[in-house]
């Protein structure tokens, strides 16, 4: 079974190929001195479609895509960007994904918060004005890390159905295609608003679907972890098992139901492992019980892990992979049991995405 890692840092792309997933060879360094905010793999096609979303300095965001496994990489037809007289620019692109049951259709959320649309494979995107224009846009407050769309999820099996989160804003579900969107955040707390939970402002920090149904989602928010089990009508929390509640990724099983993995921080201050002691966090009933994960890890790593760079490859058994703001790379290949590096002394990874080929 050959696998490839895709690690996204703030200097470049990296790509690690392996045929055993123990062994790693790396390709030269991809889009030198860019950051890489944001990675997609297709769910369709072999081999699948790959992009990057980048970031230069002096030229602006990209959308690059791949047709050969991150060998070669391709411009679309159009730059990435608002349409003329928008009165904004686009900072970053922070999450790409494509729709699970069409493959020409892409999506990718940005900073500032908002959602574009591709039709034709990623070639060309268009701004989806509905959310834009949304009414709460100018409530939208940019946390520490930006204000962007950093969630996207498309829902398995319905078109029609496609779920965003943001930092700051919350959670927000279209159900028409993207036509009009409501906010589906009741019961996530905003721990720097005190007093009652509103309906929308709510900090999250990444959302990912419980493999059995679309509808149970989970969400690592700026103060704890969260689930739905109706589409974000209602969240309850279930953090309480864990060593603390602050945190960025949040990752499900694509088989198991009931399974998701987290890493916690201390915060708000800290910003680091509780005791310094770097464990991903794993369910397998949903949040009511909570079991640490560290043989391999690092005793002490004053490190952080953002919000895209846990992720898995979809093997079975599952490989889950995790990129450190001290630019290291851990893999587990027996679903987060035990953990090697496979990289070290890289710039602070920001994304990492990982397949199996």
């Amino acid at each position: 079974m050959a696998a490839v890692v895709l690690v996204g840092t703030r200097k470049g792309l990296f790509v690690g190929r392996s045929d055993d997933r123990e062994r790693w060879a790396w390709d030269p360094l991809a889009f030198s001195m860019e950051e890489v905010y944001s990675l997609g793999v297709s769910p369709h096609g072999s081999p699948p479609r790959l992009f990057a979303g980048t970031t230069s300095w002096p030229f602006g965001p990209r959308l690059m895509r791949s047709d050969d496994l991150g060998a070669s990489w391709q411009e679309p037809k159009r730059a990435f960007g608002f349409p003329p007289g928008s009165g904004a620019i686009v900072e970053r692109i922070w999450q790409v994904q494509v729709s699970p049951v069409d493959p020409d259709v892409v999506w990718a959320g940005t900073q500032p918060s908002a959602l574009f649309r591709s039709t034709d494979g990623g070639e060309t995107f268009d701004l989806v004005q509905s959310l834009w224009d949304h009414p709460h846009r100018p409530d939208w407050e940019p946390g520490a890390g930006g204000q962007a769309i950093h969630t996207i999820l498309p829902h398995p099996t319905d078109p029609d159905v496609v779920t965003v989160a943001m930092s700051t804003g919350g959670v927000y579900r279209s159900e028409d295609g993207g036509a009009s969107w409501h906010p589906r955040n009741h019961g996530i707390a905003v721990p720097f608003q005190p007093g009652e939970t509103p309906e929308y402002g709510q900090c999250v920090h990444k959302v990912a679907v419980d493999a059995a149904d679309p509808d149970r989602m989970y969400a690592q928010n700026h103060g704890g972890v969260y689930r739905t089990d109706d589409a974000g009508r209602t969240w309850t929390r279930i953090s309480e098992p864990l060593p603390a509640e602050f945190g960025f990724p949040v990752l499900t099983h694509p088989r198991r139901p009931g399974t998701a993995y987290v890493f916690p921080l201390s915060a708000d201050i800290e910003r680091f492992p509780p005791g310094a002691r770097p464990s991903i966090w794993r369910t397998e009933d949903a949040g009511d019980n909570w079991h640490e994960l560290h043989e391999g890890l690092p005793d002490e790593a004053y490190t952080v892990v953002l919000r895209d760079a846990l992720c898995h490859d979809g093997a079975d058994p599952l490989g889950v992979y995790v990129g450190t703001r001290h630019g290291a790379v851990w893999s587990s290949t027996d679903e987060g049991e035990s953990w090697h590096e496979i990289r070290s002394n890289l710039p602070e990874v920001v994304c990492v995405r990982a397949l199996t080929v």
